[in-house]
């Protein structure tokens, strides 16, 4: 990433992207608002992938049982107003 410089506002959203809301997750143990907004946005949007996606070890699970595992993650894992506007947005497509 650093060798194109057209990604470098990037790298703090890729660098933060495994902190989470509650302080326990890394490089630096962040917690809450130090996490710079793009890293949240990855970390939902790399979750909500994840859970919806077959994978060797499991089958996908549907939208509404990975909004329901991202909404227990809310608040420890992942920013509550991060997932709460997600969640609208989703809500929004379905109509």
């Amino acid at each position: 990433m650093r060798s194109i410089y057209f990604f470098h506002a990037l790298i703090p959203f890729i660098l933060h992207q495994h902190e989470r809301w509650d302080g326990n997750g890394y490089p630096y143990g962040l917690k809450g608002e130090e996490i710079p907004l793009g890293a949240w946005i990855i970390a939902l949007a790399d979750t909500y992938e994840a859970l919806t996606s077959d994978r060797r070890y499991r089958k996908a699970c549907s939208q509404k049982e990975a909004i329901a595992k991202i909404k227990k993650v809310s608040g420890t894992q992942l920013d509550p107003e991060i997932v709460k506007i997600f969640i609208e947005i989703i809500k929004k497509e379905k109509k």
